[in-house]
């Protein structure tokens, strides 16, 4: 398994966070997410080759910024 880290700006409560994490397992591939929105941080883990923009691409089209 292949750990990443995004920094996401915007997540302003435990409601930010799910929705990141809803739409983030909607891809293949993702086995684990944990979002934090005090630090902004999100951490993915991916079970197969996966494009990090994807990732990304998908944490933009529910509304964050991602840095």
């Amino acid at each position: 398994m292949e750990k990443l880290e995004i920094k996401v700006k915007g997540m302003m409560c435990e409601g930010c966070e799910n929705r990141i994490k809803n739409a983030l397992f909607t891809i293949d591939g993702v086995e684990k997410v944990e979002a934090n929105h005090k630090t902004g941080l999100v951490k993915v883990e991916i079970s197969k080759e996966l494009e990090i923009n994807t990732l990304k691409n998908k944490i933009d089209d529910i509304g964050f910024e991602v840095e």
